[in-house]
């Protein structure tokens, strides 16, 4: 891998934000040096580097820490702009549509999937998975404009800015998928998607970086156990 400077990536195995900026590294054919976090005894590496949110990831480069998966995924294209693939179009339009489903993405799905794994009732854990299902009709569109309805990327015949960032979400897809019993990416419903997810699980990048998903499954188990045991009943 190429290398550009000294470049350290703060984060958690089982993060989905994490996996973002490791795609993108990995993408741009980048070394670097992984720090893995204990999220329940932050570094004080970590805490000088991102002092508002204390999360990973935090990327740092010379010294200088970039916070934020989605700022940290655009650091790293235009950093490294002349090495590896570009993440972003290079016309100021067509980026700016894939900077909007981007913002899409996080706001219409990832917040009320991550909202799913916080609440405790079977009505509340429903209306989160329906709103995040819900979301992937309007993405499912998004593919079909960003592609061109041809090619089999978001960023068209290569992979772009919203396919890392989808990208890094699909282990724990799938692992919601079989903690839920819901099918969240289904082939019926979101026939672009689907493929769209096959395609991209077999890019050399992915399958050095996502997450084994019986693995996240466990750890989501755990996860849910802890926010349920720290969250009082009404």
């Amino acid at each position: 891998m190429a290398g550009d400077g000294e470049l350290k990536l703060l984060g958690l195995w089982a993060s989905p934000f994490v996996t973002r900026a490791k795609l993108a590294l990995q993408m741009k054919g980048l070394s670097y040096e992984y720090i893995e976090e204990d999220l329940s005894n932050k570094s004080e590496l970590l805490l000088s580097s991102n002092p508002v949110h204390k999360a990973v990831p935090v990327l740092i480069h010379n010294g200088k820490p970039v916070c934020e998966s989605s700022v940290v995924v655009q650091y790293i294209d235009e950093a490294f702009a002349g090495t590896g693939p570009s993440l972003l179009p290079a016309d100021s339009y067509e980026r700016a549509i894939a900077r909007f489903w981007a913002a899409y993405l996080e706001d219409k799905m990832v917040t009320p999937w991550a909202r799913w794994f916080s609440v405790k009732t079977e009505e509340e854990k429903a209306e989160a998975m329906r709103q995040a299902i819900a979301a992937l009709g309007a993405l499912e569109g998004g593919l079909k404009e960003c592609s061109g309805g041809k090619e089999p990327f978001f960023g068209g015949e290569s992979v772009g800015y919203v396919d890392v960032l989808l990208g890094g979400m699909i282990s724990w897809v799938k692992a919601t998928e079989l903690l839920s019993g819901a099918k969240i990416i289904d082939a019926s419903k979101t026939p672009l998607l689907a493929a769209w997810m096959e395609r991209f699980c077999e890019l050399d990048a992915a399958k050095a970086v996502l997450q084994d998903v019986a693995a996240v499954v466990e750890y989501a188990r755990a996860l849910e156990a802890r926010i349920a045991a720290a969250t009082p009943d009404n």
